[in-house]
């Protein structure tokens, strides 16, 4: 049994607004699965894939704006593709952002509805992920977020230190999923959070049981009768575990 990460779900006042801009951000491709829920993926993917770490941008009444736990970077190629996707994504409607970071390589921006993201300066290890780089948690405790999400996903920890854990497809695709120790890592979760599925013919609620054991507990973020199940990890960080597919 095992399972992989999917999707990063955005809550959104506009999924419709919000889903456009990162599908530009992304250069991926647009479409719906019902209303209020915009899904967000390369062109031409087809699921399952190993590569397949989407995004989804899902409309909620009154979505938080408070605590930025979770955040996407961007990989570039050169310094030249850096700053033309900076500007690009100004155009877009992305806002310069300055959350303390000092002089750094890297460019902070937010996007149209505030959501914290970051433009990374070349870095070889992201040169083969695609257009995103990594989904950043922060977190308190690296070598404890190690522990659970290796446990939890099929992805390879490719490194852990008292300052990062880093996973990545066990098949050496796509982005990475990154742990770093943050001063203020326990704010309010946000408005970003993963969304796991298990593989055809897996069991859901074993899944659910056998994270359940490593330590996750269960989160009611209002989401009523619903086919997935709501689960936070060990330090409170909220994520679902989709249908198996």
């Amino acid at each position: 049994m095992a399972l992989r990460l999917v999707q990063v779900n955005f809550k959104a006042r506009d999924d419709s607004a919000l889903g456009r801009f990162w599908a530009d951000a992304l250069g991926w491709g647009v479409s719906s699965e019902g209303p209020c829920v915009t899904n967000l993926e390369p062109v031409g993917l087809v699921l399952p894939d190993p590569l397949a770490v989407c995004v989804d941008v899902v409309t909620v009444p009154d979505p938080e704006t408070v605590g930025y736990r979770a955040h996407l970077d961007l990989a570039t190629t050169s310094a030249a593709h850096q700053a033309e996707l900076v500007a690009r994504l100004l155009e877009l409607g992305a806002m310069p952002t300055d959350v303390g970071q000092g002089e750094v390589p890297w460019t902070v921006l937010a996007d149209p509805e505030g959501n914290l993201f970051c433009v990374l300066e070349p870095r070889a290890i992201y040169q083969d992920t695609g257009p995103i780089a990594a989904v950043v948690v922060n977190c308190a405790d690296p070598r404890a977020m190690a522990r659970f999400w290796s446990g939890a996903m099929d992805w390879t920890l490719d490194e852990v230190t008292d300052d990062r854990a880093r996973l990545r497809s066990a098949k050496g695709v796509g982005p990475y999923l990154e742990f770093v120790r943050t001063p203020a890592a326990n704010a309010v979760c946000g408005r970003v959070h993963l969304d796991l599925r298990p593989y055809p013919g897996d069991d859901q609620a074993a899944e659910v049981g056998r994270l359940r054991a490593l330590g996750a507990t269960d989160a009611d973020v209002g989401q009523g009768d619903v086919p997935w199940v709501c689960l936070a990890d060990t330090e409170g960080n909220e994520f679902c575990v989709l249908t198996p597919g």
